[in-house]
């Protein structure tokens, strides 16, 4: 690992995407080499593919880049925290594993966030998605029931492509299922919202391994408690230390 100080942290949560892991690499480094000074965490959610083993090859060349192993799975939301607490980086972006998200889009995020002192987040707005007819219209639908309850001003939360302060997201409570609702809490502690129309691509290889709303049921609990969250929030005080 480089022992340099990386202003960006780049978040990859994967499981089982062996086949996807070295040109996705390529890609980031390619997006954002000669930009930032920064880094590349994988979060290895309990792969039993060869994921580890390829990541392990590719980190005896990159010293930028970092393995963390979850010893099984606990999903995206889990994935993402475990890559966020483990940064270096005071902004975080991420991305999905499976190739689906283009890292291309990665600078126009991250530079998002520098620009506003008061952006907390990033989020990616997918357009020309290459979803099945059926996910599309579980994310139209989720996205619409979200938006009408939660009223955070977001069309696609789905979208794998963020940028965020980290010290904001570490604010943040955590629950699974977290990473659907980013825009919403980031609003709820005071920050604002940037938004970036991202190109959506088929995936390079494989099948998913994270969905959208993956039970109904937890979908709708999650979002009856953050709008429960957001309801009880009272404004933070300002605060000074008195000096004697």
């Amino acid at each position: 690992m480089s022992s340099s100080q990386p202003s960006v942290s780049i978040v990859v949560p994967v499981r089982n995407e062996a086949d996807n892991i070295a040109p996705l690499i390529e890609e980031i480094s390619a997006a954002l080499d000669g930009r930032w000074d920064y880094e590349i965490i994988y979060v290895n959610d309990g792969s039993t593919d060869a994921t580890g083993e390829r990541l392990g090859t590719i980190m005896t060349r990159r010293d930028n880049l970092r393995q963390l192993l979850h010893a099984r799975s606990g999903g995206q939301s889990a994935a993402v925290r475990s890559g966020v607490r483990a940064a270096r980086g005071a902004i975080v972006a991420t991305l999905d594993g499976d190739g689906q998200n283009n890292p291309a889009f990665l600078p126009d995020l991250i530079a998002a966030v520098e620009k506003g002192p008061r952006v907390g987040l990033a989020a990616g707005q997918r357009v020309g998605r290459k979803d099945t007819g059926f996910k599309k219209l579980q994310s139209r639908i989720a996205n619409g029931v979200r938006g009408s309850i939660l009223k955070d001003g977001t069309r696609d939360t789905g979208c794998g492509l963020k940028a965020f302060r980290r010290d904001v997201f570490l604010m943040l409570p955590y629950f699974d299922g977290l990473h659907r609702f980013l825009p919403a809490l980031v609003r709820r502690e005071g920050y604002e919202i940037a938004y970036v129309d991202v190109i959506d691509r088929p995936r390079h290889s494989g099948v998913s391994n994270y969905g959208f709303f993956d039970r109904l049921w937890i979908g709708i609990m999650d979002l009856a408690g953050v709008w429960w969250l957001i309801r009880r929030k009272k404004p933070t005080p300002d605060v000074t230390e008195v000096n004697a």
